[in-house]
């Protein structure tokens, strides 16, 4: 069992938006709480916890936030679907090389790794797959090329000493997101929102709340039982059809409908061409449609939590409904 009174957890990212969520869990606990990132959060200094701040390519401070420390969930990450790979390689890879040897010199214990399904991309439809998949392959993408290189790395690096394991929650979603809601609110208030597709896939979700429990979880499971050096899927268990729940959300929202669609041949052709346009003119930021953008909206992704249910006994405890409930309620205040 986990004295959580006499433990110190480092939770790096620990400013965003899962990170915030976690470190609630663990000071509920009563766990000594610190983060690692880019900026101070006075906010989180007024409940106790310790922050530290540098990059963490460049491990600045990095030795001094791992020391004495009992457990580390490795959160930050360079998250989106655009932008140049060696910015995603120099925070998503060479930043968990850094803290993994900085956590190893300073012997952590136990390391958990905040990872993402898009590890397994291939562009094609997963229909409730498991863990069993290979890693991905034609990436379209920096982002899920770059975990999936991080994910193998961590989970290489387990030894009975150094106990690693890494999550995947899929598509995450609550009050406080800064990806995924914010984009359909304001692409729907734009009125550009098309669906993608046939409108047919189906997908998983996970609240943030049920992500960062199986975070909790996994750590309580990597000290009681033999399951390091694996990876999970995370979500909420039944997959919903994507087009149908984000029109289902916008009506909540009180937001303008879809009401075009684009099957996904033109939107693959469109994202292409932005793509090229966007590099040479790399001031015009993120393109509207990417062919990886086009393939996530269309295709159905969504995975077995078999595993996570039986080695981290992990149950949502939000249901969707009451999310949805939360999110309308902040979002109108």
């Amino acid at each position: 069992m986990i004295e959580y009174s006499k433990t110190i957890a480092l939770v790096t990212g620990g400013g965003g938006f899962l990170g915030r969520y976690i470190l609630q869990e663990l000071l509920n606990r009563g766990v000594q709480t610190r983060i690692y990132g880019r900026k101070k959060h006075p906010d989180l200094e007024k409940l106790g916890v310790c922050c530290f701040c540098g990059d963490i390519a460049q491990g600045d401070k990095l030795k001094e936030a791992t020391r004495d420390v009992d457990v580390i969930f490795h959160v930050a990450a360079k998250a989106g679907i655009w932008g140049s790979y060696s910015e995603y390689h120099a925070c998503n890879v060479l930043g968990t090389q850094k803290i993994l040897q900085v956590s190893q010199q300073n012997k952590v214990p136990y390391f958990l790794y905040t990872s993402t399904p898009s590890v397994v991309f291939t562009g094609e439809s997963f229909e409730g797959a498991d863990e069993t998949l290979p890693y991905g392959k034609n990436w379209l993408c920096a982002y899920p090329e770059t975990k999936a290189i991080a994910e193998k790395i961590v989970l290489q690096n387990n030894h009975p000493n150094f106990r690693t394991l890494a999550l995947r929650p899929h598509l995450l979603w609550g009050v406080g997101d800064n990806h995924l809601i914010p984009r359909l609110i304001s692409k729907a208030s734009a009125k550009q929102l098309r669906q993608v597709g046939d409108g047919k896939n189906k997908v998983d979700l996970v609240h943030v709340k049920n992500a960062a429990r199986a975070h909790l979880n996994a750590w309580e499971s990597l000290v009681t039982k033999n399951i390091s050096g694996k990876a999970y899927f995370i979500s909420e268990g039944t997959p919903v059809n994507l087009w149908q729940w984000i029109r289902e959300l916008l009506k909540a929202l009180q937001l303008p409908p879809i009401t075009q669609t684009i099957p996904l041949s033109r939107a693959y052709q469109i994202g292409t061409a932005l793509e090229w346009i966007h590099r040479i003119f790399p001031f015009l930021g993120e393109p509207r449609m990417t062919r990886f953008l086009a393939l996530e909206l269309s295709k159905s992704h969504y995975f077995s939590i078999e595993s996570a249910q039986q080695d981290l006994a992990y149950q949502p405890i939000i249901s969707h409904q009451e999310g949805i409930q939360e999110l309308v309620k902040a979002h109108r205040n």
